[in-house]
Protein backbone atom coordinates (compact mmCIF):
# COMPACT_ATOMS: atom_id res chain seq x y z
CA UNK A 1 0.00 0.00 0.00
CA UNK A 2 1.50 3.16 -0.88
CA UNK A 3 2.09 5.73 2.11
CA UNK A 4 -0.27 7.54 3.50
CA UNK A 5 -0.60 11.77 4.45
CA UNK A 6 -4.06 12.04 6.12
CA UNK A 7 -5.57 15.41 5.17
CA UNK A 8 -7.73 16.40 8.53
CA UNK A 9 -7.90 20.36 7.78
CA UNK A 10 -8.74 21.00 3.91
CA UNK A 11 -11.26 23.22 3.95
CA UNK A 12 -11.65 24.63 7.39
CA UNK A 13 -13.73 27.21 8.17
CA UNK A 14 -11.44 30.92 9.14
CA UNK A 15 -13.61 31.29 12.41
CA UNK A 16 -12.70 27.53 13.42
CA UNK A 17 -8.78 28.08 13.36
CA UNK A 18 -6.79 28.40 15.98
CA UNK A 19 -5.41 31.73 16.86
CA UNK A 20 -1.59 30.47 16.24
CA UNK A 21 -0.60 34.43 16.04
CA UNK A 22 -2.35 35.06 19.66
CA UNK A 23 0.00 32.33 21.38
CA UNK A 24 2.79 33.60 19.68
CA UNK A 25 1.83 37.27 20.51
CA UNK A 26 1.58 35.84 24.18
CA UNK A 27 4.62 33.93 24.05
CA UNK A 28 6.44 37.06 24.01
CA UNK A 29 6.28 38.12 27.35
CA UNK A 30 9.21 35.13 28.35
CA UNK A 31 11.23 35.73 25.51
CA UNK A 32 14.53 36.10 26.96
CA UNK A 33 18.47 35.61 26.15
CA UNK A 34 18.00 32.09 27.36
CA UNK A 35 15.64 30.71 24.92
CA UNK A 36 17.33 32.47 22.48
CA UNK A 37 20.24 30.97 22.94
CA UNK A 38 18.42 27.42 23.14
CA UNK A 39 16.67 28.55 19.84
CA UNK A 40 20.85 28.90 18.19
CA UNK A 41 21.71 26.02 19.95
CA UNK A 42 18.77 23.93 18.38
CA UNK A 43 20.10 25.15 14.99
CA UNK A 44 23.74 24.09 15.88
CA UNK A 45 22.76 20.39 17.37
CA UNK A 46 20.47 19.46 14.13
CA UNK A 47 22.34 20.67 11.24
CA UNK A 48 26.09 20.38 12.88
CA UNK A 49 27.33 23.30 12.13
CA UNK A 50 27.73 27.09 14.12
CA UNK A 51 27.27 29.12 10.89
CA UNK A 52 24.85 30.29 8.10
CA UNK A 53 27.42 32.85 6.71
CA UNK A 54 26.47 34.05 3.46
CA UNK A 55 23.57 32.07 2.98
CA UNK A 56 20.07 33.40 2.35
CA UNK A 57 17.37 32.16 4.71
CA UNK A 58 13.19 31.60 4.31
CA UNK A 59 11.59 31.33 7.66
CA UNK A 60 7.68 29.89 5.91
CA UNK A 61 5.81 30.30 8.93
CA UNK A 62 7.49 32.77 11.37
CA UNK A 63 5.16 32.62 14.46
CA UNK A 64 7.42 34.17 16.60
CA UNK A 65 10.27 35.32 14.93
CA UNK A 66 12.49 33.64 17.32
CA UNK A 67 13.66 31.02 14.21
CA UNK A 68 14.16 33.47 12.08
CA UNK A 69 16.42 35.53 14.60
CA UNK A 70 18.43 32.36 15.48
CA UNK A 71 19.70 32.61 11.61
CA UNK A 72 20.19 36.02 11.90
CA UNK A 73 22.44 35.36 14.81
CA UNK A 74 24.03 32.32 13.05
CA UNK A 75 25.24 35.26 10.38
CA UNK A 76 22.62 34.39 7.05
CA UNK A 77 23.29 36.57 4.37
CA UNK A 78 19.54 37.56 3.96
CA UNK A 79 16.12 36.40 5.84
CA UNK A 80 13.00 36.94 5.20
CA UNK A 81 10.06 36.16 7.07
CA UNK A 82 6.51 35.59 6.81
CA UNK A 83 3.02 34.34 8.24
CA UNK A 84 -0.38 33.63 7.26
CA UNK A 85 -1.31 35.27 10.70
CA UNK A 86 -1.11 38.96 10.99
CA UNK A 87 -0.52 38.78 14.55
CA UNK A 88 2.58 36.53 14.26
CA UNK A 89 3.65 38.64 11.48
CA UNK A 90 3.32 41.55 14.77
CA UNK A 91 4.96 39.38 16.89
CA UNK A 92 8.02 38.53 14.56
CA UNK A 93 8.31 42.45 14.09
CA UNK A 94 8.24 42.63 17.88
CA UNK A 95 11.05 40.50 18.07
CA UNK A 96 13.15 41.86 15.11
CA UNK A 97 12.88 45.12 17.30
CA UNK A 98 14.04 44.48 20.45
CA UNK A 99 16.98 41.99 19.34
CA UNK A 100 18.00 42.76 15.62
CA UNK A 101 16.54 46.63 15.02
CA UNK A 102 19.44 47.27 12.91
CA UNK A 103 19.20 43.90 10.54
CA UNK A 104 17.97 45.91 7.31
CA UNK A 105 18.81 42.02 5.67
CA UNK A 106 15.54 40.53 8.02
CA UNK A 107 12.61 41.43 5.64
CA UNK A 108 8.97 40.51 7.70
CA UNK A 109 5.65 40.17 5.64
CA UNK A 110 2.18 38.49 5.76
CA UNK A 111 1.80 35.59 2.91
CA UNK A 112 0.16 32.26 2.45
CA UNK A 113 2.30 29.23 1.64
CA UNK A 114 -0.45 28.26 -0.24
CA UNK A 115 -0.75 31.10 -2.66
CA UNK A 116 1.09 30.25 -5.58
CA UNK A 117 1.55 33.73 -6.94
CA UNK A 118 3.10 34.80 -3.71
CA UNK A 119 5.65 31.81 -3.21
CA UNK A 120 6.66 32.51 -6.46
CA UNK A 121 7.41 35.78 -6.21
CA UNK A 122 9.78 34.95 -3.21
CA UNK A 123 12.39 33.06 -5.44
CA UNK A 124 14.63 30.98 -4.65
CA UNK A 125 16.47 30.57 -0.69
CA UNK A 126 19.69 28.64 -0.10
CA UNK A 127 17.77 27.61 3.16
CA UNK A 128 14.38 27.31 3.71
CA UNK A 129 12.57 26.35 7.43
CA UNK A 130 9.36 25.58 8.12
CA UNK A 131 8.74 24.29 11.54
CA UNK A 132 5.61 22.85 12.94
CA UNK A 133 4.09 24.77 10.33
CA UNK A 134 2.61 23.24 6.56
CA UNK A 135 0.53 20.69 8.89
CA UNK A 136 -1.62 23.55 9.99
CA UNK A 137 -2.56 25.47 6.61
CA UNK A 138 -5.46 22.90 5.86
CA UNK A 139 -3.79 21.65 2.41
CA UNK A 140 -0.10 20.28 3.38
CA UNK A 141 0.03 18.52 -0.27
CA UNK A 142 0.29 21.90 -1.70
CA UNK A 143 2.69 23.43 0.72
CA UNK A 144 5.17 20.76 0.36
CA UNK A 145 5.22 21.61 -3.24
CA UNK A 146 5.41 25.39 -2.69
CA UNK A 147 8.24 25.20 -0.28
CA UNK A 148 10.40 22.81 -2.29
CA UNK A 149 10.28 24.90 -5.37
CA UNK A 150 11.56 27.70 -3.00
CA UNK A 151 15.25 25.85 -2.37
CA UNK A 152 17.54 27.03 -4.60
CA UNK A 153 20.19 24.30 -5.99
CA UNK A 154 22.46 22.94 -3.65
CA UNK A 155 19.87 24.23 -1.12
CA UNK A 156 18.66 22.59 2.23
CA UNK A 157 14.95 22.84 3.40
CA UNK A 158 14.55 21.91 7.48
CA UNK A 159 11.04 20.61 7.96
CA UNK A 160 8.74 19.36 10.83
CA UNK A 161 5.48 17.40 10.27
CA UNK A 162 3.32 15.77 12.87
CA UNK A 163 3.48 12.00 13.48
CA UNK A 164 1.00 10.28 12.05
CA UNK A 165 -0.63 7.60 14.91
CA UNK A 166 -3.63 6.57 12.75
CA UNK A 167 -6.15 6.60 15.04
CA UNK A 168 -4.69 8.37 17.99
CA UNK A 169 -4.31 11.47 15.41
CA UNK A 170 -7.61 11.49 14.92
CA UNK A 171 -8.15 11.59 18.32
CA UNK A 172 -6.21 14.06 18.74
CA UNK A 173 -7.92 15.96 15.33
CA UNK A 174 -11.23 15.60 17.82
CA UNK A 175 -9.48 17.40 20.66
CA UNK A 176 -8.51 20.32 18.51
CA UNK A 177 -11.76 21.01 17.39
CA UNK A 178 -13.41 21.17 20.44
CA UNK A 179 -10.42 23.79 21.77
CA UNK A 180 -11.29 26.05 18.93
CA UNK A 181 -15.39 25.30 19.32
CA UNK A 182 -15.26 26.30 23.20
CA UNK A 183 -15.65 29.58 24.12
CA UNK A 184 -12.74 31.38 24.79
CA UNK A 185 -12.64 31.46 28.74
CA UNK A 186 -13.27 27.43 28.86
CA UNK A 187 -10.08 26.66 26.22
CA UNK A 188 -7.64 26.84 29.15
CA UNK A 189 -9.33 24.42 30.93
CA UNK A 190 -9.80 22.25 27.95
CA UNK A 191 -5.91 22.42 27.93
CA UNK A 192 -4.92 21.80 31.51
CA UNK A 193 -7.95 18.89 31.25
CA UNK A 194 -6.00 17.39 28.24
CA UNK A 195 -2.12 17.92 29.23
CA UNK A 196 -2.70 16.79 32.76
CA UNK A 197 -2.21 13.04 32.53
CA UNK A 198 1.25 13.99 30.23
CA UNK A 199 2.51 16.36 33.05
CA UNK A 200 1.51 13.85 36.13
CA UNK A 201 3.84 10.98 34.03
CA UNK A 202 6.56 13.78 33.82
CA UNK A 203 6.46 14.54 37.40
CA UNK A 204 6.30 10.20 38.74
CA UNK A 205 9.04 10.04 36.19
CA UNK A 206 11.46 12.64 37.74
CA UNK A 207 10.17 11.02 41.39
CA UNK A 208 11.43 8.04 40.57
CA UNK A 209 14.53 8.30 39.99
CA UNK A 210 14.81 10.68 43.15
CA UNK A 211 15.13 14.19 41.55
CA UNK A 212 11.42 15.45 41.85
CA UNK A 213 13.12 19.07 42.39
CA UNK A 214 14.12 19.08 38.47
CA UNK A 215 10.48 18.82 37.49
CA UNK A 216 9.79 21.96 38.94
CA UNK A 217 13.33 24.02 37.99
CA UNK A 218 14.00 22.81 34.57
CA UNK A 219 10.27 21.00 33.44
CA UNK A 220 7.69 23.65 34.29
CA UNK A 221 9.68 26.41 34.36
CA UNK A 222 10.47 25.60 30.45
CA UNK A 223 14.29 25.08 31.14
CA UNK A 224 14.96 22.20 28.95
CA UNK A 225 12.42 23.41 25.93
CA UNK A 226 14.10 22.66 22.91
CA UNK A 227 14.24 25.30 20.07
CA UNK A 228 13.63 28.01 23.49
CA UNK A 229 9.95 27.01 23.10
CA UNK A 230 7.73 27.54 26.19
CA UNK A 231 6.30 24.40 27.76
CA UNK A 232 2.42 26.18 28.41
CA UNK A 233 2.67 28.00 25.06
CA UNK A 234 3.69 24.65 23.35
CA UNK A 235 0.61 22.60 25.52
CA UNK A 236 -1.81 25.34 23.88
CA UNK A 237 -0.55 24.61 20.23
CA UNK A 238 -0.86 21.16 21.01
CA UNK A 239 -4.16 21.08 21.86
CA UNK A 240 -5.73 24.34 19.95
CA UNK A 241 -3.44 24.00 16.76
CA UNK A 242 -6.11 23.26 14.32
CA UNK A 243 -6.51 22.56 11.38
CA UNK A 244 -4.18 19.52 11.60
CA UNK A 245 -2.94 16.97 9.36
CA UNK A 246 -0.23 14.30 9.48
CA UNK A 247 2.15 11.78 7.56
CA UNK A 248 4.15 9.01 7.64
CA UNK A 249 7.46 9.52 7.84
CA UNK A 250 8.21 7.87 4.47
CA UNK A 251 5.43 9.29 2.30
CA UNK A 252 6.92 12.82 3.16
CA UNK A 253 10.50 11.09 1.77
CA UNK A 254 9.24 10.08 -0.99
CA UNK A 255 7.07 13.09 -1.73
CA UNK A 256 10.02 15.32 -1.30
CA UNK A 257 12.30 12.98 -3.46
CA UNK A 258 9.52 13.83 -6.65
CA UNK A 259 10.04 17.31 -5.82
CA UNK A 260 13.84 16.61 -6.46
CA UNK A 261 14.94 16.89 -3.04
CA UNK A 262 17.19 13.96 -0.80
CA UNK A 263 16.96 13.20 2.52
CA UNK A 264 20.15 14.30 4.57
CA UNK A 265 19.10 13.72 8.05
CA UNK A 266 15.97 12.40 10.21
CA UNK A 267 14.84 12.96 13.39
CA UNK A 268 12.29 10.56 14.45
CA UNK A 269 9.11 10.18 17.16
CA UNK A 270 8.08 7.38 18.64
CA UNK A 271 4.46 8.85 19.06
CA UNK A 272 2.81 12.38 19.18
CA UNK A 273 4.92 15.20 18.19
CA UNK A 274 6.99 16.11 14.97
CA UNK A 275 9.24 14.36 13.11
CA UNK A 276 12.08 16.29 11.31
CA UNK A 277 13.65 16.56 8.39
CA UNK A 278 16.46 18.47 6.43
CA UNK A 279 16.44 17.62 2.73
CA UNK A 280 19.06 18.38 0.30
CA UNK A 281 18.71 19.87 -3.83
CA UNK A 282 20.95 18.70 -6.24
CA UNK A 283 22.71 20.81 -8.15
CA UNK A 284 21.92 20.66 -11.56
CA UNK A 285 24.86 19.55 -14.28
CA UNK A 286 25.16 21.02 -17.46
CA UNK A 287 23.18 19.25 -19.02
CA UNK A 288 19.85 19.60 -16.51
CA UNK A 289 20.97 16.21 -14.44
CA UNK A 290 21.92 16.24 -10.58
CA UNK A 291 25.46 16.81 -10.09
CA UNK A 292 27.30 15.04 -7.53
CA UNK A 293 28.75 18.79 -6.38
CA UNK A 294 25.14 18.70 -3.90
CA UNK A 295 25.28 20.45 -1.02
CA UNK A 296 24.42 18.05 2.18
CA UNK A 297 24.46 18.46 5.77
CA UNK A 298 27.85 18.49 7.42
CA UNK A 299 26.09 15.82 10.21
CA UNK A 300 24.36 14.13 8.00
CA UNK A 301 22.57 11.02 9.39
CA UNK A 302 22.19 7.58 7.17
CA UNK A 303 17.73 8.13 6.95
CA UNK A 304 16.29 5.77 9.05
CA UNK A 305 12.43 4.94 8.28
CA UNK A 306 10.29 3.30 11.17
Amino acid sequence: MAPSMHNAGRGTAEGRRFAFGQNWSRYLAVVDDARIELSKSSFIEFLGTDSLDGLSFLDVGSGSGLSSLAAISLGAARVHSFDYDPASVTATTEIKRRYAPHADHWSIERGSVLDATYMEGLGTFDFVYTWGVLHHTGDMRLAFRHVAERVAPGGRLWLAIYNDQGHRSEIWRRVKRIYNELPPFLRPLWVVLTMSPLEVKTFLYHLVRGRPQRYFTNELRGRDRSRGMSRWHDFVDWVGGYPFEVARPDAIVDTFRAFGLSEARLRLVDGYGCNEFLFTKAVLGAHGTPSSTAVTSPSADRPVIR
